[in-house]
């Protein structure tokens, strides 16, 4: 039975992290103890190799000390056997649709890494992006591009579109943010703009355009137009879905939510009471005989049912229908 490593010894190379340049590994220029740490004794430092600044161990390392040394697995070669058995079989299918993205990570087989080159500050995005720069700066490709360029393919490979709800919500919430901005700067302008027209004159010097009226008094004309942003407020909310019936905020979007499947509208008939339908209903049967009698004469006296009842040696018989009451 093997035993398990002891992580208390002294490291000889050791990952550092500048806070202006980022994680850098080194040999530990100064070494101090720390016995009240029982995982690991020591604590080390060493100067940044670009700023020559001293820095301390990267806090990530010390956790990854700190798990190994509380970490538990098989150690005997039976557990060691079972282990690898339970490998058997994977991974699967689904599996591999998870996993067979991860090599696109480093980039050295991936289209996405001449896409979009690793350049720290030199993208928009990067002014509010959280990946440090000195490691964005060693990878051969933007680390955020990269992750939506393969969200992208894997969400429209496997016509999954709910693995892209977390950033076209996110997405969504920033147009409508902008829109509110276009919304509150249209309220403080005004809808409309005025100012002033010129022209030139009969000296070819451009000067305002004045005019003077019957009392006496002088005015420029002034233009007078929309506000430029009200085009594009209109454009954003009619494609963006966002007109009054995409909402359900009319009054027919909203009748129509109010009604069961296959039921019409209230405006659609006129609303009868019950005294008022069931007097229809009694006139409307009265009525029922003399409309089959008035029938039954008509077709008795059709002349193509008369010919048709002679060829057929029925001559002067007619089919009666007869309404009984009951």
């Amino acid at each position: 039975m093997s035993l398990k490593k002891d992580h208390r010894s002294q490291l000889k190379e050791v990952t550092f992290r500048c806070v202006r340049h980022g994680g850098f590994k080194a040999e530990p220029a100064r070494v101090d103890a720390d016995p009240d740490d029982a995982v690991h004794p020591w604590r080390y430092f060493s100067l940044c190799p670009v700023c020559d600044e001293e820095c301390g161990q990267a806090h990530w390392e010390r956790s990854l000390l700190k798990a190994w040394q509380k970490a538990t697995g098989p150690i005997s070669e039976e557990g060691k056997a079972a282990s690898a058995e339970n490998l058997v079989g994977h991974p699967t299918k689904e599996e591999s649709l998870r996993t067979r993205f991860n090599a696109m990570k480093h980039g050295a087989s991936a289209k996405v890494a001449t896409y979009f080159p690793a350049k720290p500050d030199g993208y928009a995005l990067c002014a509010t992006c959280d990946v440090d720069r000195y490691f964005c700066s060693q990878q051969p490709c933007c680390v955020k591009q990269t992750q939506n360029f393969m969200l992208h393919h894997a969400a429209f490979e496997q016509r999954k579109p709910g693995m892209l709800t977390g950033m076209y919500a996110d997405m969504q919430a920033a147009v409508f943010s902008i829109l509110q901005q276009i919304i509150m700067t249209i309220i403080a302008d005004g809808v409309k703009l005025t100012r002033p027209e010129f022209h030139f004159d009969e000296n070819g010097k451009l000067s305002l355009a004045t005019y003077v009226d019957e009392h006496g008094e002088k005015h420029t004309i002034m233009e007078v137009s929309a506000h430029p942003l009200l085009k594009s407020m209109s454009e954003l909310l009619t494609k963006n879905n966002m007109s009054l019936a995409d909402m359900g905020m009319t009054n027919k979007v909203i009748e129509a939510d109010d009604m069961l499947p296959g039921q019409l509208g209230s405006k659609t008939i006129p609303v009868l009471s019950d005294d008022e339908y069931k007097r229809r209903q009694l006139t409307a049967l009265e009525n029922l005989t003399a409309k089959v009698m008035r029938s039954n004469q008509l077709t008795a006296a059709d002349p193509i049912l008369v010919e048709f009842g002679r060829e057929n040696g029925h001559v002067g018989q007619v089919i009666d229908v007869e309404v009984r009451e009951q």
